[in-house]
């Protein structure tokens, strides 16, 4: 697929979502604010809440919002990825374009939606007193690795999907299944030692601990858990291209 076509969809995906409204893309601002205000305001001033070992008032409310973000960023990648074959079936019926590259709009807008938030989370932080650690320029190079892993998911799915049409609703289950056996609303120390050794096998632990290190503990996140992240998602994006190139033609039938 052309670059630019790329870019267009991107573009039509990003601003569609407010179409006829009177702020228009202001509410890609606004809603960021919003969300990260409400999170500050119930788990820092009404709940109280605090990290163990941290005496700051919002140590929890940063845990929290530094995890959920690209949570959502990944979440909405695999889900909205998982079904663009079906979605697009107007334009893949009537124009050749690259399969694999289509997935690309969906990881592009969802990027820009986590810059703007992440750039208001970074405004809190500055405003409210907490010391950002020059670890932060790591961030782009955890957030390609967390990208790249949802895209080999969402490519992967949206094959499968055009056959098995259930697999929409599964993802579903499973991304919410998947956000609750990650730690982003709960320290993992909190738990049984026997259930934090299958935490192992969780990926999204991978990326989502590396914010936490960033944000939250002021050091390097884990390389060798990047390394493991960045194996398995060639693997997983090897798989589903070889799976591809033998469904080609049947997904342009099926789809």
């Amino acid at each position: 697929m052309d670059f630019n076509l790329i870019k267009e969809f991107t573009k039509r995906d990003f601003t569609e979502r407010f179409s006829g409204s009177v702020l228009g893309l202001l509410w890609s601002f606004i809603w960021p604010l919003v969300n990260i205000c409400i999170y500050i305001i119930i788990f820092s001033k009404i709940m109280g809440a605090k990290l163990p070992g941290m005496s700051s008032t919002y140590s929890y409310s940063i845990y929290l919002v530094s995890g959920l973000v690209p949570w959502i960023a990944f979440s909405n990648t695999v889900s909205r990825a998982s079904t663009v074959f079906v979605d697009k079936k107007y334009i893949i019926t009537k124009v050749r374009i690259s399969l694999p590259s289509l997935p690309l709009y969906i990881v592009m807008s969802e990027s820009i939606t986590f810059l703007i938030t992440l750039i208001i989370f970074i405004v809190f932080l500055i405003f409210s007193g907490n010391q950002l650690n020059t670890t932060i320029v790591l961030l782009p190079f955890v957030y390609l690795l967390q990208q790249i892993f949802a895209y080999s998911l969402g490519f992967f799915c949206a094959i499968l999907n055009v056959f098995i049409r259930d697999i929409k609703e599964m993802i579903g289950v499973i991304i919410q299944l998947w956000f609750w056996f990650t730690p982003i609303v709960y320290v993992i120390d909190i738990l049984p030692e026997l259930v934090k050794d299958y935490f192992v096998f969780n990926p999204a632990c991978l990326f989502i601990g590396a914010y936490h290190d960033i944000f939250v503990f002021g050091h390097a996140p884990n390389f060798n858990h990047l390394i493991i992240l960045t194996l398995l998602s060639h693997m997983i994006l090897a798989f589903a291209y070889v799976m591809y190139k033998k469904l080609e033609k049947d997904i342009r039938d099926f789809v």
